[in-house]
C-alpha cells in the first residue's frame, strides 16, 4: 500500500535523467507575428547560395548573348558599309592561276555596262594598267577592279594585303598550273581574304561534257578550296551574278590589316624639296601626295606611315578632295550630308570652288618620332667601384663557398663549372670512354651585328672545321629548266659549291653538331668561347651575359604581351582622324624619288599607318615551317627576303629550336621536319601577322623557302650554339677506357678535363689522365 503523502509527491527523476535545453523564447518571431507586423508588405527575398549561383549563371549567359549580338551587328555593319555610300569601294583583284586563261577578258566582262554599270576609268589604281572603278546603281554598290601582274610576286602580295575580295581565274580542264600553285602557297601563308573561283570556256563545250568538266574542276579545286563554289564566267549574265556574289559574300577578317589604317594609292604626285641654303638646289628628297580610300580603322595624321618596300615616313597634313567614284554619280549636287556630319566625303559635299579641303595638319608636339634605334651611351658600361653592400655580399658568398673534390690539375675557374654529385666516390668511377662533349656557346639573338660574326668565327673559324670553308651562296637549282643545267653554260664552281653545301647539310643531319678537333691549333684556343654544360635543360645561363654591342641600340619591353594588348585596345577605340571610307590625300614628307620611280614602273603603292612603337628596332622571333617545294639547304645567317605583315625587308636570320625551355639550341640549317624559330633584327610588329621567307637567286628570281607567323619580340631569348667533340675507343676496360682522336695535345686534355663526357649509350664519366708523350 502507498500512503497519500507519497502519492502527492510523485516520481522523482534520478541523477541520470536526460535534461533538454530550454526553449529560447523571445529571440525570434513566429511567421504569424511577422505577417501581422508587415501588414501585407512583402520583404526582399534573401537568396540562398544555390539561387545566387543560378543568378550568376543567367547573368553570364545574358552577357555572352549581348557580346555575341554586338559582334554580329558590328560584322553586319562593316559588311553593309563596304562598297556602299558610307564606306570605301569594294576592292576586287583578279588573279590568273593558269598561263592559258585570259584574265583581261574577265575584267572586260565584269564591267557589266549592259547591266547598267557605270565605269570610271579615271578611278583606276595608280601603278596598275588594267584597273577601273565601277558603280552599280542596281545593287547600290561600287567596286574597284584591278588585275595585278602575277609575274611580280611582291606586287601581287602587296595588292592582296589590301584587297577585299579575290577572283581566281581557273582553267576549265587543269584548274591551275605549277606557278599558280606557287602563288596560292604564298597567298595562303600571308592571309587570304574573301575569294571566288571562276572559269571560262565551259559554255563552249558540248552539253554532255559540261557536267563532267565541272565535276573534274570541282575535284581539283577541292584540294585548296574545300566547299568553294565554282562560277562560270562566259556572258554578261554570269558577270552580273558574279558581282552580286562579291557584294554579298562574307568578308574574312585579317588581323594584321584590320587593326591598322591602310590605303591603296589611286593618285600619286611627287614634289622634290628645294634647299634654301644652297640656292634652291634639290636635296634628293621630296613630298609624296598619295590619294586613296581609308580602310581598316581611322587614320591619324600624327602617326607614322609605312610604304611597303621603302620604309617609314612622316605625314604633314591630310586633305579631302572630291570623291572620284560617288555612288550617285549622275546627280552629285543633290547629295545629302554624310553620316559623319562635318564633311561629306562621298558625293561632292566639299565646296566645288575649293575642291580640296585640309582636314588636319600634324602637330609637332604630338607627332611620333622616326627614331628606330636607341641612343648609345659609351660610358654606360663603365666599371665602377663596388659599394659597401656589394663588398659585404661578395664576402658572404666567399665564406659560404662549398668545398668539392675535383680531378687533379683542375684550376679554380674550371672547378666552378663542375657540379658536385653525392654519389661520386673518386677517380675510379670516372669512365673515360668515347664520349661527346656538350659544349655550348651563346648567340644572344645577334643576327647582323659584328659581335655575332666574331662568335661564329670563334666557333667555326681557323680553317680546321668543316664549317670554315663554306660560303653563303644562293641555291643553284632552277625549277624551270633542270635539264639545261648540264650544258656548255654550266658554272662548275657554282655546282661544286652547291654539292659541298648539300654534303654539309647531310652530314649535319646524320651527325648533328659534331665538329672535328683542329690539328693546326690547340682546341683550347679554338673553342675558348664555349663552355661545358652538365645539363642543357637545367644548367643556369645568364641571358644578360656577354651581350653583343648591337644590343645597346635596340629597344626592349618590360612585358611585350601587356604592351601589345594595351596598344591594340587603344587602336580599336580610336575615333579621331580620317574615318574609314573617306577619300583623302596624304602628304608624306622626306620621301626618296625611288618611290615615284617604282609607281611609274607599274608597281602598286600600298601605304599603312603604324601603331605606336612599330618603327623601333628589336629582336623579332618568327615561327616558320619550311615549304615543301624548296629542297635546297638553307644555312643559318644566310640572307633572305622577309614578308612580315605589311613590311618587306632583307635580313640574315639565325635558326633555333621551338621549345618551352629557357635555353634554345641553334640550328645550323632550316629543318624540314619540324617548325623552326627564325630570329632577326627587325622593326617591331605586333602579332598577329603572316611571315613569308624568300631566297633570291643570282638571276634575281626569288624562291619561297618557308611560311609561318610572327611569334614574339624578346631580346632575352637565349640561343646556344652546341658542338660535339667525339673520340674513338682504343681500349675498353671494366671501369675505364682509352680514347683517341678527340684531342691531339696534352694541354687540350687538361683544359677539357672538368667537362663531363657521355657515351653513345648514355654512360657518363670524366677524363682521368692524358696518355702519350706530347
Amino acid at each position: 500500500m502507498v500512503s497519500g503523502a507519497e502519492q502527492q509527491q510523485g516520481h522523482r527523476a534520478g541523477v541520470y535523467k536526460q535534461k533538454n535545453k530550454g526553449h529560447k523564447h523571445g529571440k525570434h518571431r513566429t511567421k504569424g507575428e511577422i505577417e501581422r507586423e508587415n501588414k501585407g508588405r512583402v520583404s526582399v527575398t534573401a537568396l540562398t547560395k544555390k539561387q545566387r549561383k543560378e543568378a550568376r549563371k543567367m547573368d553570364k549567359r545574358h552577357k555572352a548573348n549581348q557580346l555575341r549580338r554586338n559582334k554580329k551587328d558590328l560584322v553586319l555593319t562593316e559588311k553593309r558599309r563596304l562598297g556602299s555610300r558610307d564606306g570605301p569601294p569594294h576592292l576586287v583583284a583578279v588573279v590568273a592561276l593558269h598561263a592559258g586563261v585570259d584574265a583581261e577578258a574577265v575584267t572586260r566582262l565584269l564591267r557589266c555596262e549592259e547591266a547598267g554599270g557605270l565605269v570610271r576609268e579615271e578611278n583606276s589604281v595608280c601603278g596598275v594598267s588594267d584597273s577601273f572603278g565601277l558603280v552599280m546603281p542596281r545593287f547600290k554598290q561600287r567596286f574597284t577592279f584591278l588585275r595585278p601582274d602575277t609575274a611580280d610576286m611582291h606586287s601581287l602580295l602587296d595588292v592582296v594585303k589590301v584587297a577585299d575580295s579575290l577572283v581566281f581565274v581557273l582553267d576549265s580542264t587543269e584548274g591551275w598550273d605549277s606557278y599558280g600553285d606557287y602563288c596560292l602557297s604564298c597567298l595562303f601563308a600571308q592571309g587570304l581574304p574573301a575569294h571566288a573561283l571562276v572559269c571560262q570556256g565551259v559554255s563552249d563545250l558540248a552539253v554532255k561534257k559540261r557536267v563532267d568538266s565541272r565535276r573534274a574542276l570541282a575535284k581539283i579545286s577541292e584540294i585548296r578550296f574545300p566547299g568553294a563554289r565554282l562560277f562560270p564566267l562566259d556572258s554578261d549574265q554570269d558577270a552580273t551574278l558574279m558581282l552580286r556574289h562579291l557584294g554579298a559574300q562574307r568578308q574574312r577578317r585579317l588581323g594584321f590589316r584590320s587593326r591598322r589604317p591602310h590605303l591603296l594609292a589611286q593618285q600619286v604626285s611627287y614634289t622634290p624639296n628645294s634647299s634654301e641654303g644652297s640656292g634652291g638646289a634639290p636635296t634628293g628628297l621630296g613630298t609624296l601626295c598619295v590619294s586613296g580610300y581609308v580602310r581598316g580603322c581611322p587614320l591619324q595624321v600624327d602617326r607614322l606611315v609605312h610604304i611597303s618596300g621603302f620604309g617609314d615616313f612622316l605625314l604633314s597634313q591630310i586633305d579631302a578632295p572630291i570623291d572620284p567614284l560617288p555612288l550617285n554619280s549622275m546627280t552629285p549636287h543633290t547629295a545629302k550630308p554624310g553620316k559623319e556630319g562635318n564633311v561629306d566625303m562621298q558625293d561632292g559635299g566639299v565646296d566645288e570652288v575649293a575642291s580640296v579641303r585640309v582636314l588636319m595638319k600634324a602637330d609637332p608636339a604630338r607627332r611620333e618620332s622616326l627614331q628606330a634605334e636607341a641612343e648609345v651611351d659609351p660610358m654606360d658600361g663603365e666599371q665602377t667601384w663596388p659599394t659597401d653592400t656589394e663588398l659585404l655580399e661578395a664576402e658572404e658568398a666567399r665564406k659560404s663557398k662549398r668545398v668539392m673534390k675535383v680531378p687533379k690539375g683542375t684550376s679554380d675557374y674550371q672547378a666552378t663549372w663542375i657540379v658536385d654529385e653525392e654519389d661520386e666516390n673518386g677517380e675510379e668511377d670516372e669512365e673515360s670512354t668515347d664520349d661527346e662533349d656538350d659544349e655550348d656557346s651563346i648567340m644572344e639573338e645577334s643576327i647582323d651585328g659584328e659581335d655575332l660574326d666574331s662568335q661564329v668565327d670563334a666557333a667555326s673559324g681557323g680553317g680546321s672545321d668543316e664549317e670554315d670553308e663554306e660560303e653563303e651562296l644562293n641555291s643553284t637549282s632552277d625549277k624551270g629548266g633542270a635539264d639545261q643545267r648540264y650544258d656548255e653554260h654550266m658554272d662548275e664552281a657554282e655546282e661544286g659549291e652547291g654539292l659541298k653545301r648539300y654534303r654539309e647539310a647531310r652530314a649535319n643531319e646524320m651527325f648533328p653538331d659534331e665538329v672535328d678537333t683542329p690539328l693546326d691549333q690547340s682546341a683550347k684556343n679554338r673553342f675558348q668561347r664555349y663552355r661545358g654544360l652538365k645539363s642543357f635543360r637545367s644548367s643556369p645561363w645568364d641571358p644578360m651575359e656577354n651581350l653583343p654591342a648591337d644590343y645597346s641600340r635596340i629597344f626592349q619591353f618590360q612585358s611585350f604581351e601587356r604592351t601589345r594588348r594595351r596598344v591594340l585596345a587603344e587602336a580599336a577605340q580610336e575615333e579621331e582622324g580620317a574615318m574609314v571610307g573617306w577619300y583623302v590625300t596624304l602628304h608624306v614628307v622626306d620621301v626618296p624619288p625611288t618611290v615615284m620611280e617604282s609607281v611609274q614602273a607599274g608597281r602598286p603603292l600600298v601605304l599603312v599607318s603604324l601603331l605606336p612603337h612599330e618603327q623601333k628596332m628589336s629582336v623579332m622571333h618568327m615561327l616558320v615551317r619550311r615549304h615543301p617545294s624548296n629542297t635546297d639547304p638553307i644555312k643559318s645567317k644566310e640572307e633572305l627576303v622577309f614578308h612580315c605583315g605589311f613590311r618587306r625587308f632583307r635580313a640574315c636570320p639565325i635558326f633555333s629550336q621551338h621549345t618551352s625551355a629557357d635555353k634554345h639550341k641553334l640550328e645550323r640549317f632550316l629543318r624540314a621536319d619540324a617548325p623552326t624559330v627564325v630570329s632577326v633584327y627587325a622593326p617591331i610588329t605586333f602579332p598577329t601577322a603572316g611571315v613569308l621567307l624568300f631566297k633570291q637567286r643570282e638571276d634575281g628570281v626569288q624562291d619561297l623557302v618557308g611560311t609561318g607567323s610572327l611569334l614574339s619580340c624578346d631580346p632575352q631569348r637565349v640561343v646556344l650554339k652546341r658542338i660535339v667533340l667525339s673520340g674513338h675507343p682504343f681500349k675498353i676496360n671494366r671501369r675505364s677506357a682509352v680514347c683517341r682522336y678527340m684531342f691531339f695535345n696534352r694541354d687540350d686534355i687538361l683544359w677539357f678535363k672538368p667537362v663531363e663526357l657521355r657515351t653513345k649509350w648514355g654512360r657518363r664519366g670524366h677524363i682521368k689522365e692524358a696518355l702519350g708523350t706530347e
